[in-house]
């Protein structure tokens, strides 16, 4: 039992482990390939990619709090880390939304660490939204995961 535990968690780390490849990918792309604040249309009418540089959270919160960052990043894998490999949590969505999460965090906190800001480039041209990045993505649609696993499915599981 306990080694299918490790083995099905490893799938999940792979998730998270493809999250951060690709999100560190695309930022490199962008850096490589766009001036700061420079814009190019790729779905016209709805997505464009904006080179941008965020030194806060989201909406640029706390800009230039890095340590405050470091320690939410720290604490929040040491969360997600821990609910991953828990034997009372074992629903894959529950996991799945975690690993996601996971993905999302590592992602950004290596912007954090290597360039003391977060690359963001996602910019919806249908609405007025903050300009956003694929770790971004990612924490956003595990949480959402997870809230749906305690809200619909937590009680049926047990």
């Amino acid at each position: 039992m306990k080694k299918y535990h490790i083995i099905d968690n490893c799938k999940y780390l792979i998730i998270s482990i493809l999250i951060i490849v690709c999100d560190q990918i695309l930022k490199r792309y962008i850096i490589d390939n766009f001036k700061l604040g420079q814009s190019q249309e790729i779905i016209p009418g709805l997505l464009s990619f904006t080179y941008l540089r965020n030194t806060g959270a989201a909406w640029n919160l706390l800009a230039g709090k890095m340590n405050l960052f470091y320690l939410i990043s720290i604490l929040a894998l040491i969360v997600v880390i821990y609910y991953l490999f828990s034997l009372k949590y074992s629903h894959r969505i529950f996991k799945f939304g975690l690993a996601m999460v996971l993905g999302g965090i590592v992602g950004n906190f290596i912007d954090r660490l290597i360039f003391k800001y977060v690359i963001d480039m996602f910019d919806l041209d249908f609405i007025n939204f903050n300009i956003f990045n694929l770790a971004d993505c990612a924490i956003t649609f595990g949480v959402i995961f997870i809230f749906y696993y305690f809200v619909f499915l937590v009680e049926k599981e047990n």
